[in-house]
Protein backbone atom coordinates (compact mmCIF):
# COMPACT_ATOMS: atom_id res chain seq x y z
CA UNK A 1 0.00 0.00 0.00
CA UNK A 2 2.81 2.40 0.92
CA UNK A 3 4.57 1.67 -2.40
CA UNK A 4 1.36 2.37 -4.35
CA UNK A 5 0.81 5.63 -2.47
CA UNK A 6 4.41 6.67 -3.03
CA UNK A 7 4.10 5.98 -6.77
CA UNK A 8 0.82 7.91 -6.89
CA UNK A 9 2.36 10.82 -4.98
CA UNK A 10 5.40 10.82 -7.26
CA UNK A 11 3.23 10.84 -10.37
CA UNK A 12 1.11 13.65 -8.92
CA UNK A 13 4.24 15.65 -8.12
CA UNK A 14 5.60 15.09 -11.61
CA UNK A 15 2.28 16.20 -13.08
CA UNK A 16 2.27 19.35 -10.95
CA UNK A 17 5.90 20.03 -11.85
CA UNK A 18 5.28 19.49 -15.56
CA UNK A 19 2.18 21.72 -15.40
CA UNK A 20 4.23 24.46 -13.76
CA UNK A 21 6.87 24.13 -16.50
CA UNK A 22 4.17 24.32 -19.18
CA UNK A 23 2.64 27.41 -17.60
CA UNK A 24 6.04 29.06 -17.26
CA UNK A 25 6.86 28.23 -20.86
CA UNK A 26 3.55 29.62 -22.05
CA UNK A 27 3.96 32.79 -19.99
CA UNK A 28 7.53 33.18 -21.20
CA UNK A 29 6.30 33.23 -24.79
CA UNK A 30 4.46 36.47 -24.01
CA UNK A 31 6.55 39.40 -22.80
CA UNK A 32 3.91 40.81 -20.47
CA UNK A 33 6.34 43.19 -18.81
CA UNK A 34 7.13 44.93 -22.10
CA UNK A 35 3.47 45.00 -23.10
CA UNK A 36 2.57 46.54 -19.72
CA UNK A 37 5.33 49.11 -20.10
CA UNK A 38 4.01 50.06 -23.55
CA UNK A 39 0.43 50.54 -22.31
CA UNK A 40 1.42 52.27 -19.05
CA UNK A 41 1.20 55.86 -20.42
CA UNK A 42 -2.39 55.17 -21.52
CA UNK A 43 -3.22 53.58 -18.16
CA UNK A 44 -1.98 56.71 -16.39
CA UNK A 45 -3.95 58.92 -18.79
CA UNK A 46 -7.13 56.93 -18.16
CA UNK A 47 -6.59 57.01 -14.41
CA UNK A 48 -6.16 60.80 -14.42
CA UNK A 49 -9.37 61.20 -16.42
CA UNK A 50 -11.38 59.00 -14.08
CA UNK A 51 -9.91 60.74 -11.04
CA UNK A 52 -10.73 64.20 -12.36
CA UNK A 53 -14.29 63.27 -13.26
CA UNK A 54 -15.56 60.84 -10.60
CA UNK A 55 -19.20 59.82 -10.28
CA UNK A 56 -21.12 58.41 -7.34
CA UNK A 57 -22.63 54.93 -7.01
CA UNK A 58 -25.29 54.11 -9.62
CA UNK A 59 -24.50 57.43 -11.33
CA UNK A 60 -21.43 56.36 -13.29
CA UNK A 61 -22.99 57.31 -16.65
CA UNK A 62 -20.11 59.26 -18.22
CA UNK A 63 -17.59 56.84 -16.74
CA UNK A 64 -19.44 53.96 -18.41
CA UNK A 65 -19.52 55.78 -21.75
CA UNK A 66 -15.76 56.37 -21.58
CA UNK A 67 -15.07 52.71 -20.84
CA UNK A 68 -17.54 51.48 -23.47
CA UNK A 69 -15.96 53.67 -26.14
CA UNK A 70 -12.49 52.27 -25.49
CA UNK A 71 -13.54 48.63 -25.27
CA UNK A 72 -15.50 48.97 -28.49
CA UNK A 73 -12.39 50.41 -30.17
CA UNK A 74 -10.59 47.18 -29.28
CA UNK A 75 -13.16 45.24 -31.25
CA UNK A 76 -14.67 43.59 -28.19
CA UNK A 77 -18.30 42.55 -27.77
CA UNK A 78 -19.57 45.17 -25.30
CA UNK A 79 -22.72 45.19 -23.15
CA UNK A 80 -23.89 48.20 -21.17
CA UNK A 81 -26.56 49.07 -18.64
CA UNK A 82 -25.92 46.01 -16.47
CA UNK A 83 -26.89 46.77 -12.86
CA UNK A 84 -27.80 50.25 -14.13
CA UNK A 85 -24.39 51.55 -15.29
CA UNK A 86 -22.16 48.48 -15.48
CA UNK A 87 -20.13 47.64 -18.58
CA UNK A 88 -19.11 44.13 -19.65
CA UNK A 89 -16.93 43.15 -22.60
CA UNK A 90 -16.08 39.70 -23.94
CA UNK A 91 -12.88 38.65 -25.66
CA UNK A 92 -13.26 35.34 -27.50
CA UNK A 93 -10.03 33.63 -28.52
CA UNK A 94 -11.92 31.27 -30.82
CA UNK A 95 -10.28 28.31 -29.10
CA UNK A 96 -11.71 26.02 -26.42
CA UNK A 97 -10.84 26.86 -22.83
CA UNK A 98 -12.17 28.41 -19.63
CA UNK A 99 -14.02 31.70 -19.22
CA UNK A 100 -11.92 34.01 -17.05
CA UNK A 101 -13.59 37.09 -15.56
CA UNK A 102 -11.65 40.19 -14.49
CA UNK A 103 -13.45 42.84 -12.42
CA UNK A 104 -12.94 46.53 -11.60
CA UNK A 105 -15.25 48.83 -9.63
CA UNK A 106 -16.25 52.25 -10.94
CA UNK A 107 -17.77 54.53 -8.27
CA UNK A 108 -16.36 57.45 -6.33
CA UNK A 109 -17.25 58.71 -2.85
CA UNK A 110 -18.92 61.83 -1.38
CA UNK A 111 -15.57 63.26 -0.23
CA UNK A 112 -14.03 66.69 -0.84
CA UNK A 113 -10.54 66.20 -2.27
CA UNK A 114 -7.79 68.08 -0.43
CA UNK A 115 -4.51 67.87 -2.31
CA UNK A 116 -2.71 69.75 -5.08
CA UNK A 117 -2.84 67.13 -7.83
CA UNK A 118 -3.22 68.69 -11.30
CA UNK A 119 -5.97 66.13 -11.98
CA UNK A 120 -7.78 66.54 -8.64
CA UNK A 121 -11.55 66.39 -8.64
CA UNK A 122 -13.74 69.47 -8.52
CA UNK A 123 -16.89 67.49 -9.27
CA UNK A 124 -20.18 67.70 -7.39
CA UNK A 125 -22.94 65.12 -7.17
CA UNK A 126 -26.14 64.28 -5.33
CA UNK A 127 -26.07 61.89 -2.40
CA UNK A 128 -29.32 61.05 -0.58
CA UNK A 129 -30.85 64.34 -1.64
CA UNK A 130 -27.86 66.56 -0.80
CA UNK A 131 -25.32 68.17 -3.12
CA UNK A 132 -21.88 66.82 -2.20
CA UNK A 133 -18.31 66.91 -3.53
CA UNK A 134 -17.18 63.71 -5.25
CA UNK A 135 -13.73 62.09 -5.18
CA UNK A 136 -12.11 58.78 -6.06
CA UNK A 137 -10.96 58.38 -2.46
CA UNK A 138 -10.53 54.61 -2.59
CA UNK A 139 -8.64 54.00 -5.83
CA UNK A 140 -11.44 52.80 -8.09
CA UNK A 141 -10.05 55.13 -10.75
CA UNK A 142 -6.88 53.03 -10.81
CA UNK A 143 -8.87 49.77 -10.90
CA UNK A 144 -10.69 50.81 -14.06
CA UNK A 145 -7.49 52.01 -15.71
CA UNK A 146 -5.63 48.80 -14.86
CA UNK A 147 -8.41 46.61 -16.24
CA UNK A 148 -8.50 48.66 -19.45
CA UNK A 149 -4.75 48.14 -19.73
CA UNK A 150 -5.16 44.39 -19.28
CA UNK A 151 -7.94 44.39 -21.89
CA UNK A 152 -5.58 46.09 -24.35
CA UNK A 153 -2.80 43.54 -23.77
CA UNK A 154 -5.06 40.48 -23.86
CA UNK A 155 -6.70 41.71 -27.04
CA UNK A 156 -3.30 42.24 -28.65
CA UNK A 157 -2.21 38.68 -27.74
CA UNK A 158 -5.55 37.07 -28.54
CA UNK A 159 -3.77 34.32 -30.47
CA UNK A 160 -2.05 33.17 -27.25
CA UNK A 161 -5.33 32.74 -25.36
CA UNK A 162 -7.39 29.60 -24.88
CA UNK A 163 -10.99 30.37 -24.02
CA UNK A 164 -12.74 33.65 -23.30
CA UNK A 165 -12.14 36.68 -21.09
CA UNK A 166 -15.00 38.64 -19.57
CA UNK A 167 -14.10 42.18 -18.47
CA UNK A 168 -16.52 43.37 -15.77
CA UNK A 169 -16.71 47.05 -14.86
CA UNK A 170 -18.97 47.16 -11.82
CA UNK A 171 -20.90 50.15 -10.44
CA UNK A 172 -21.86 50.91 -6.82
CA UNK A 173 -19.23 48.92 -4.93
CA UNK A 174 -19.45 51.54 -2.19
CA UNK A 175 -23.18 50.88 -1.82
CA UNK A 176 -26.22 52.08 -3.72
CA UNK A 177 -28.03 55.28 -2.67
CA UNK A 178 -30.90 55.01 -0.21
CA UNK A 179 -33.88 53.25 -1.75
CA UNK A 180 -31.85 51.72 -4.59
CA UNK A 181 -30.05 48.45 -5.23
CA UNK A 182 -26.75 48.08 -7.01
CA UNK A 183 -23.28 46.64 -7.18
CA UNK A 184 -22.02 43.09 -7.59
CA UNK A 185 -25.14 41.52 -6.08
CA UNK A 186 -27.34 43.03 -8.77
CA UNK A 187 -24.85 42.18 -11.53
CA UNK A 188 -24.95 38.54 -10.42
CA UNK A 189 -28.76 38.56 -10.35
CA UNK A 190 -28.79 40.01 -13.87
CA UNK A 191 -26.61 37.16 -15.14
CA UNK A 192 -23.16 38.72 -15.45
CA UNK A 193 -21.54 35.35 -14.66
CA UNK A 194 -23.49 33.63 -17.43
CA UNK A 195 -23.58 33.76 -21.22
CA UNK A 196 -20.83 32.58 -21.32
CA UNK A 197 -20.63 30.90 -17.92
CA UNK A 198 -17.66 32.18 -15.91
CA UNK A 199 -15.24 29.57 -14.50
CA UNK A 200 -13.12 31.84 -12.33
CA UNK A 201 -12.92 35.53 -11.39
CA UNK A 202 -9.97 37.74 -10.41
CA UNK A 203 -10.02 41.17 -8.81
CA UNK A 204 -7.61 43.51 -7.12
CA UNK A 205 -7.56 46.63 -4.96
CA UNK A 206 -4.86 49.28 -4.87
CA UNK A 207 -3.63 49.93 -1.34
CA UNK A 208 -2.29 53.25 -0.06
CA UNK A 209 -0.35 51.60 2.78
CA UNK A 210 1.48 48.98 0.70
CA UNK A 211 4.67 49.85 -1.21
CA UNK A 212 4.50 50.21 -4.96
CA UNK A 213 5.64 46.94 -6.54
CA UNK A 214 4.27 44.65 -3.84
CA UNK A 215 1.21 42.38 -3.90
CA UNK A 216 -0.54 41.03 -0.80
CA UNK A 217 -2.77 37.97 -0.73
CA UNK A 218 -4.66 35.84 1.78
CA UNK A 219 -6.26 32.43 1.15
CA UNK A 220 -9.70 31.88 2.68
CA UNK A 221 -11.51 34.76 4.41
CA UNK A 222 -9.64 37.88 3.37
CA UNK A 223 -12.24 40.63 3.92
CA UNK A 224 -15.15 40.56 6.30
CA UNK A 225 -18.83 39.99 5.80
CA UNK A 226 -20.75 43.14 6.68
CA UNK A 227 -24.20 43.20 8.26
CA UNK A 228 -25.60 46.58 9.36
CA UNK A 229 -28.27 46.58 12.06
CA UNK A 230 -30.69 48.95 13.78
CA UNK A 231 -32.16 48.79 17.28
CA UNK A 232 -35.09 50.97 18.32
CA UNK A 233 -35.63 51.04 22.10
CA UNK A 234 -39.10 52.08 23.25
CA UNK A 235 -39.37 53.44 26.79
CA UNK A 236 -41.63 55.89 28.63
CA UNK A 237 -41.05 59.63 28.51
CA UNK A 238 -40.74 61.65 31.74
CA UNK A 239 -39.26 64.82 33.15
CA UNK A 240 -35.53 64.51 33.69
CA UNK A 241 -36.02 65.55 37.32
CA UNK A 242 -38.27 62.53 37.97
CA UNK A 243 -36.55 59.54 36.32
CA UNK A 244 -38.52 57.06 38.45
CA UNK A 245 -41.57 57.97 36.39
CA UNK A 246 -39.84 56.90 33.19
CA UNK A 247 -38.70 53.76 31.43
CA UNK A 248 -35.41 55.26 30.38
CA UNK A 249 -34.39 54.22 26.82
CA UNK A 250 -31.12 56.17 27.14
CA UNK A 251 -29.86 54.13 30.07
CA UNK A 252 -31.20 51.00 28.38
CA UNK A 253 -29.23 51.91 25.25
CA UNK A 254 -26.07 52.42 27.28
CA UNK A 255 -26.38 49.00 28.88
CA UNK A 256 -27.20 47.44 25.54
CA UNK A 257 -24.13 48.93 23.83
CA UNK A 258 -21.81 47.67 26.56
CA UNK A 259 -23.40 44.22 26.59
CA UNK A 260 -23.18 43.90 22.80
CA UNK A 261 -19.39 44.23 23.07
CA UNK A 262 -19.25 41.05 25.13
CA UNK A 263 -20.54 39.02 22.17
CA UNK A 264 -17.10 39.35 20.59
CA UNK A 265 -14.96 39.58 23.74
CA UNK A 266 -16.62 36.66 25.56
CA UNK A 267 -18.47 34.51 23.03
CA UNK A 268 -16.38 34.45 19.81
CA UNK A 269 -13.27 32.28 19.61
CA UNK A 270 -10.93 35.08 18.63
CA UNK A 271 -7.88 32.85 18.20
CA UNK A 272 -9.57 31.52 15.04
CA UNK A 273 -10.87 34.71 13.43
CA UNK A 274 -11.56 38.28 14.38
CA UNK A 275 -15.04 39.78 14.57
CA UNK A 276 -16.44 43.23 15.23
CA UNK A 277 -19.77 44.56 16.49
CA UNK A 278 -19.78 48.37 16.49
CA UNK A 279 -22.52 50.90 17.22
CA UNK A 280 -21.82 53.94 15.10
CA UNK A 281 -24.93 56.07 15.58
CA UNK A 282 -27.16 56.97 18.55
CA UNK A 283 -30.25 59.17 18.25
CA UNK A 284 -32.70 60.03 20.99
CA UNK A 285 -34.17 63.00 22.82
CA UNK A 286 -34.01 66.73 22.23
CA UNK A 287 -33.67 68.42 25.64
CA UNK A 288 -31.45 68.01 28.66
CA UNK A 289 -34.40 67.75 31.05
CA UNK A 290 -36.61 65.31 29.14
CA UNK A 291 -36.11 61.55 29.16
CA UNK A 292 -37.30 60.57 25.66
CA UNK A 293 -39.73 57.91 24.56
CA UNK A 294 -37.23 56.12 22.34
CA UNK A 295 -33.61 55.81 21.29
CA UNK A 296 -32.29 54.47 18.00
CA UNK A 297 -28.96 52.67 17.61
CA UNK A 298 -27.36 51.87 14.25
CA UNK A 299 -24.30 49.66 13.94
CA UNK A 300 -22.34 47.14 11.90
CA UNK A 301 -21.22 43.54 12.27
CA UNK A 302 -18.00 42.31 10.64
CA UNK A 303 -17.07 38.62 10.54
CA UNK A 304 -14.47 36.52 8.75
CA UNK A 305 -16.02 33.09 9.00
CA UNK A 306 -19.49 31.62 8.70
CA UNK A 307 -19.61 30.25 12.25
CA UNK A 308 -18.87 33.63 13.84
CA UNK A 309 -21.45 35.31 11.64
CA UNK A 310 -24.13 32.79 12.57
CA UNK A 311 -23.27 33.12 16.28
CA UNK A 312 -23.62 36.89 16.25
CA UNK A 313 -26.94 36.59 14.41
CA UNK A 314 -28.13 34.45 17.33
CA UNK A 315 -26.49 36.44 20.14
CA UNK A 316 -27.47 39.98 19.18
CA UNK A 317 -31.25 39.38 19.39
CA UNK A 318 -30.70 37.53 22.68
CA UNK A 319 -28.80 40.46 24.20
CA UNK A 320 -31.22 43.08 22.89
CA UNK A 321 -34.32 41.26 24.10
CA UNK A 322 -32.90 40.36 27.52
CA UNK A 323 -31.63 43.85 28.38
CA UNK A 324 -34.79 45.58 27.16
CA UNK A 325 -36.94 43.27 29.28
CA UNK A 326 -34.73 43.75 32.34
CA UNK A 327 -35.27 47.53 32.08
CA UNK A 328 -39.00 47.33 31.42
CA UNK A 329 -38.48 48.60 27.87
CA UNK A 330 -39.24 47.14 24.48
CA UNK A 331 -36.78 46.85 21.59
CA UNK A 332 -37.03 46.22 17.87
CA UNK A 333 -33.99 44.78 16.09
CA UNK A 334 -33.58 44.93 12.31
CA UNK A 335 -30.78 42.65 11.09
CA UNK A 336 -29.50 43.10 8.45
CA UNK A 337 -30.67 46.68 8.09
CA UNK A 338 -30.53 47.60 4.41
CA UNK A 339 -27.78 45.55 2.78
CA UNK A 340 -25.46 42.66 3.57
CA UNK A 341 -22.16 41.52 2.03
CA UNK A 342 -20.83 37.96 2.35
CA UNK A 343 -17.25 37.18 3.34
CA UNK A 344 -14.69 37.94 0.63
CA UNK A 345 -13.37 34.40 0.42
CA UNK A 346 -10.35 33.53 -1.70
CA UNK A 347 -10.67 29.96 -2.92
CA UNK A 348 -7.68 28.19 -1.26
CA UNK A 349 -6.88 25.93 -4.22
CA UNK A 350 -7.09 28.82 -6.68
CA UNK A 351 -4.92 30.99 -4.43
CA UNK A 352 -2.28 28.27 -4.20
CA UNK A 353 -2.37 27.72 -7.96
CA UNK A 354 -1.89 31.45 -8.63
CA UNK A 355 0.83 31.98 -6.02
CA UNK A 356 3.62 31.17 -8.53
CA UNK A 357 2.01 33.68 -10.90
CA UNK A 358 2.14 36.41 -8.25
CA UNK A 359 5.73 35.52 -7.34
CA UNK A 360 6.85 35.52 -10.97
CA UNK A 361 5.07 38.81 -11.69
CA UNK A 362 6.02 40.83 -8.60
CA UNK A 363 9.01 38.84 -7.37
CA UNK A 364 8.90 36.35 -4.50
CA UNK A 365 10.22 38.98 -2.08
CA UNK A 366 7.37 41.32 -3.05
CA UNK A 367 4.59 38.72 -2.74
CA UNK A 368 3.35 38.98 0.84
CA UNK A 369 0.99 36.75 2.78
CA UNK A 370 -1.44 39.16 4.40
CA UNK A 371 -3.63 39.18 7.47
CA UNK A 372 -7.39 39.46 6.87
CA UNK A 373 -9.06 42.84 7.25
CA UNK A 374 -12.46 43.75 8.67
CA UNK A 375 -13.29 46.01 5.76
CA UNK A 376 -15.81 44.58 3.29
CA UNK A 377 -15.97 44.14 -0.49
CA UNK A 378 -18.95 43.17 -2.62
CA UNK A 379 -16.58 41.17 -4.86
CA UNK A 380 -17.74 38.51 -2.40
CA UNK A 381 -21.02 38.11 -4.32
CA UNK A 382 -19.05 36.88 -7.34
CA UNK A 383 -17.04 34.52 -5.13
CA UNK A 384 -20.25 32.96 -3.80
CA UNK A 385 -20.95 31.68 -7.32
CA UNK A 386 -17.51 30.89 -8.79
CA UNK A 387 -13.98 30.46 -7.40
CA UNK A 388 -12.34 33.85 -7.03
CA UNK A 389 -9.09 35.49 -5.99
CA UNK A 390 -8.88 39.06 -4.70
CA UNK A 391 -5.48 40.65 -3.98
CA UNK A 392 -4.05 44.00 -2.89
CA UNK A 393 -1.59 45.91 -5.07
CA UNK A 394 0.76 48.48 -3.60
CA UNK A 395 0.17 52.15 -4.34
CA UNK A 396 2.30 53.86 -1.68
CA UNK A 397 5.36 55.74 -2.96
CA UNK A 398 8.57 54.22 -1.62
CA UNK A 399 9.72 57.56 -0.17
CA UNK A 400 6.58 57.88 2.00
CA UNK A 401 6.32 56.04 5.31
CA UNK A 402 3.26 53.94 6.04
CA UNK A 403 2.23 56.18 8.95
CA UNK A 404 2.35 59.25 6.67
CA UNK A 405 0.35 57.67 3.85
CA UNK A 406 -3.23 59.04 3.76
CA UNK A 407 -5.89 56.45 4.45
CA UNK A 408 -8.59 55.29 2.07
CA UNK A 409 -11.88 57.24 2.16
CA UNK A 410 -10.15 60.44 3.33
CA UNK A 411 -9.81 63.82 1.55
CA UNK A 412 -6.01 63.42 1.37
CA UNK A 413 -6.08 59.91 -0.13
CA UNK A 414 -3.32 59.34 -2.66
CA UNK A 415 -1.82 56.42 -4.57
CA UNK A 416 1.04 56.68 -7.03
CA UNK A 417 0.57 56.09 -10.76
CA UNK A 418 3.60 53.79 -10.81
CA UNK A 419 1.74 51.17 -8.80
CA UNK A 420 -0.66 50.41 -11.62
CA UNK A 421 1.79 48.60 -13.90
CA UNK A 422 1.95 45.66 -11.49
CA UNK A 423 -1.84 45.48 -11.41
CA UNK A 424 -2.00 45.34 -15.20
CA UNK A 425 0.59 42.56 -15.25
CA UNK A 426 -1.18 40.55 -12.55
CA UNK A 427 -4.55 40.67 -14.31
CA UNK A 428 -2.89 39.62 -17.55
CA UNK A 429 -0.80 36.81 -16.05
CA UNK A 430 -3.67 35.48 -13.95
CA UNK A 431 -5.60 35.08 -17.20
CA UNK A 432 -2.77 33.51 -19.18
CA UNK A 433 -1.73 31.08 -16.46
CA UNK A 434 -5.25 30.00 -15.54
CA UNK A 435 -6.02 29.32 -19.19
CA UNK A 436 -2.85 27.28 -19.54
CA UNK A 437 -3.63 25.28 -16.41
CA UNK A 438 -7.19 24.53 -17.52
Amino acid sequence: MFRKNLVALTLASLFTFSTAIAVSASAASVDVDTLATNVEPDVIKWRHHFHQYPELSNREFKTAEYIESYLTSLGLEVQTGIAKTGVVAILDSGKPGPVVALRADMDGLPVKEQNDLPYRSEQMGEYNGNEVPVMHACGHDTHMAMLMGAAKILTDIKGQLKGKVKFIFQPAEEGAPAGETGGAEVMVKEGVLQNPDVDVIFGLHINANTDVGKVRYKPGGTMAAVDPFKIVIHGKQAHGAYPWKSVDPVVTAAQMIMSIQTIVSREIKLIDDAAVVSVGSIHGGNRSNIIPNEVELVGTIRTLNKAAREHIYEALPRKVKGIAESMGAKAELTLPLDYSYPITFNDPELTQAMLPTMQRTAGAENTLLSNPVTGAEDFSFFQEKVPGLYVWVGGKPLDVSEKDSPAHHTPEFYVDDSGMKLGVKLLTNFTLDYMEQH
